[in-house]
């Protein structure tokens, strides 16, 4: 039996997709799939997006790229990340695979896209060269979409004014919350990733724009038990009651993705929401009840109301943090993958 089951409803990927190309109105939505996509597995979503209208996937290096192309032979597949060696980018050269160039050296029989740097002030090019005949693609990245618009339109004007006369190639400049708030910005393509998992750009509730949570996470409680006043739970002794106080103990810890900042969050226990107390343990974590449960009784850690984005504003850190650090090892969790 496993100790907890991670759940990835393609469905509700698919209709986020669906979401961000009404909002994209005619530019194309590339599905950014890097990072095991956001902890959501790379080859079921890709294929999700795909079929949902994705026009393109992007990874951040070319072994992901390379992985993905065992799955996808013919589908455009961009490289975001710095090329790497000489032997990766005649591997990416076989396998049809896009690049980002964020330098003046462009490699010879590969596609790639000339990145700009406008106010990142990460990888980049100052100053835009005439393209050479490898160029299928400008872009720029954009640092505040999410928190300060103003600087993001300086940034899309300065991307705007650099590659007007190169119209004619694929401009990409926007981010999940460019397309859902800065319509300027959408180009001729889009760079999707955190909203398309259902995940707010912006660490609010992402129903807010239409978005539906694509990864569940469930267990049981494994333990139940009364502390009496002054017995506390967990290591530090970080939690001691007060009062006589029923603690649930669930088999889940920070060496499954539940980080040990998150002590304070809100789960849900038997469908009635549960405050985590105590220390976050490898392998296990605390919650706070109000009376006696059974053993076996329901958890929701993420999902169903349990809301990635809350769980991020307790660890001080972003939704897609969370997500990314979710293990879906077989010899930790169950993964499931559904079409609801």
């Amino acid at each position: 039996m496993h100790r907890s089951e991670i759940t990835i409803n393609l469905g509700a990927l698919r209709r986020n997709v669906r979401t961000l190309l009404r909002a994209l109105d005619g530019a194309r939505l590339w599905a950014v799939v890097k990072a095991d996509a956001y902890g959501h597995g790379a080859v079921d979503v890709a294929g999700a997006a795909l079929g949902a209208g994705a026009s393109a996937l992007c990874v951040a290096t070319i072994p992901e790229g390379l992985a993905l192309r065992h799955e996808y032979r013919t589908e455009r597949i961009i490289v975001l990340g710095p090329a790497g060696s000489n032997r990766e980018v005649a591997q990416a050269r076989d396998a049809g695979l896009e690049l980002a160039i964020s330098d003046s050296e462009v490699p010879e029989g590969v596609r790639v896209h000339l990145k700009l740097d406008t106010g990142m002030g990460r990888y980049g090019l100052s100053e835009l060269p005439s393209p050479a005949n490898e160029v299928v693609g400008l872009m720029t990245h954009l640092a505040t979409a999410d928190s300060d618009a103003v600087f993001a339109r300086k940034q899309i004007e300065r991307f705007r004014v650099a590659t007007e006369q190169y119209s004619h190639l694929a401009r990409h400049v926007a981010n999940s919350a460019a397309v859902l708030r800065l319509p300027e910005s959408h180009f001729d393509a889009a760079r999707c990733g955190v909203a398309m998992y259902g995940l707010s750009p912006f660490n609010t509730d992402p129903a807010e724009d239409n978005l539906e949570p694509v990864l569940s996470w469930h267990t049981s409680l494994a333990q139940v038990k009364l502390l009496q006043p002054g017995q506390s739970t967990g290591y530090g002794r970080q939690f001691i009651a007060q009062a006589p106080t029923w603690i649930g103990i669930v088999p889940v810890g920070y060496g499954d993705g539940f980080r040990r900042d998150l002590t304070g969050a809100e789960i849900r226990v038997a469908g009635e929401p549960r405050r985590v107390v105590g220390t976050v343990s490898m392998d296990s974590f605390a919650v706070e009840l109000d009376r006696e449960l059974p053993v076996g009784a329901p958890v929701v850690i993420i999902g169903h109301g349990v809301l990635a984005e809350a769980h991020a504003r307790v660890a001080g850190t972003i939704n897609y943090e969370l997500t990314c650090g979710v293990k879906t090892d077989a010899l930790r969790a169950r993964r499931t993958v559904v079409d609801g």
